[in-house]
């Protein structure tokens, strides 16, 4: 099979884990067969190379999120990097583009487009392969999955077929109705819209041609900021005649906020949470180096992380979103190709930060005009490089960087560094990069 997986989206739904840089599906909060800590994308990657090894998975994402894609999955994962944020039609023809045009995809081939974020059985990953054979028993036309509800609700998508068969025509489709319309839906017959789309490439291709001038990877990419940002569904399906959807009765969730996220975990607490007083119904995330006790709570999401805290009721936490986006601040967290960086202390001419790079990574050679730094390695050891002189560094050296040297260090074992910035003016774009030969 042919997978795209589609990881362009951000947010803030899952505050104050999640933001901007820190997209949800990178946030480690399940747990893998081995025992390790496991994010969304990890496992839906995971579970696709467990159910069908042979296909060939191809991570639609945005370019802010190729250093967390790489740590996370490795150097071997492919990527169609989006240059600027422009919604599911874009993405998704800019990867048929990146699949036909660099790496050999036929027009003729079938393409499964899912995203990469929803709680799911291995059993979802079987039904892609219908999907595909459904997409080639065609000449023409789009297929989706459809998930039998087990409950009315409005936070879902529906798919009204035509039969109830394991594939239909599809009628129409109704965006999240009130719980009431839903349970008439679901009487007649209506699925979840999982949100998976299948296809002949060359057929949405040429829907491309016609809706946005399509002409080849280089072009659509060099052009990519001035598309439309808009949905597949508004711009395909809405006026496409011919849809199919085959029917998915095993388990799917849509993580997409804290109380569904809640329902997915395998233990109501992550990190160092305590309960007392008998909580009930809590669930308790927390990212921080500092205890997080909860007591007395039902009902309740309590999450920590360096952003901020949020303490909220369940069914409330869904509605999060226009409430946190008053929140300002810079970005306190973030994970990089060669490891993370977490945001400890910041001041008007000053931030602290604790670096952590993983074993045979390194940061960018590069330097700083406005601000001096000072390093201090609190575990591992590595190679500090400055001004192209080479260092052996270990747990309790100290190495001043001030303004203009250039600087990096490389990790030969698991480094964590403590990094003290100081200077009038402290900007991430103060930063010039340099060739290095590692």
């Amino acid at each position: 099979m042919n997978i795209v997986l589609l990881s362009g989206g951000s947010g803030r739904r899952l505050w104050p884990l999640s933001n901007e840089v820190r997209s949800k599906q990178f946030i480690r909060i399940f747990t893998s067969p081995s025992g390790e800590p496991e994010s969304m994308v990890q496992r839906v990657y995971r579970q696709i190379r467990s159910v069908s090894p042979d296909s060939v998975v191809t991570v639609a994402a945005s370019k802010q999120q190729l250093s967390a894609l790489t740590n996370q999955l490795g150097d071997g994962v492919e990527v169609s990097p989006e240059p600027f944020r422009r919604d599911t039609f874009p993405a998704i023809i800019l990867s048929l583009a990146f699949l036909t045009d660099k790496k050999g995809l036929s027009p003729d081939d079938a393409v499964i487009v899912c995203p990469v974020d929803p709680y799911v059985g291995d059993d979802y990953f079987r039904a892609l392969g219908k999907l595909e054979e459904a997409v080639l028993s065609a000449e023409k036309g789009i297929c989706l999955l459809g998930t039998e509800p087990t409950f009315p609700t409005a936070k879902y998508g529906y798919i009204i077929p035509e039969t109830k068969d394991e594939i239909s025509t599809v009628l129409r489709f109704k965006e999240k109705p009130s719980e009431e319309e839903a349970e008439v839906l679901i009487n007649e017959g209506a699925l979840w819209n999982a949100g998976v789309f299948a296809f002949r490439a060359g057929y949405v291709l040429d829907i491309a041609r016609k809706l946005i001038g399509y002409k080849g990877y280089d072009d659509l990419f060099s052009r990519y900021e001035s598309l439309d940002p808009i949905s597949f569904d508004y711009a395909v399906l809405e006026k496409e005649e011919n849809i199919r959807v085959v029917r998915f009765a095993g388990e799917w969730k849509d993580v997409g906020t804290w109380n569904t996220l809640a329902e997915t975990m395998d233990k109501n607490s992550l990190g160092n949470v305590i309960f007392g007083g008998e909580c009930v119904n809590t669930t308790a995330v927390n990212d921080l180096d500092i205890p997080l006790v909860c007591m007395g709570l039902k009902d309740v999401v309590v999450a920590a992380g360096p952003d901020g805290i949020l303490v909220s009721d369940k069914h409330q936490s869904s509605y999060i979103k226009p409430v946190v986006d008053k929140v300002t601040g810079a970005i306190k967290y973030s994970e990089k190709s060669w490891g993370s960086f977490k945001v400890i202390d910041s001041g008007d001419t000053s931030l602290t930060i604790k670096v952590t790079l993983l074993p045979g990574h390194h940061m960018y050679y590069h330097s700083h005009e406005r601000r001096d730094e000072v390093w201090t390695v609190i575990t591992g050891e590595g190679t500090a490089v400055i001004d192209d002189v080479k260092r052996h560094v270990k747990a309790g050296d100290v190495i001043e960087l001030p303004a203009g040297c250039k600087h990096t260090v490389i990790a030969d074992t698991r480094l964590e560094i403590i990094e003290v910035q100081t200077g009038k003016e402290i900007s991430v774009s103060d930063k010039i990069k340099y060739e290095y030969g590692f």
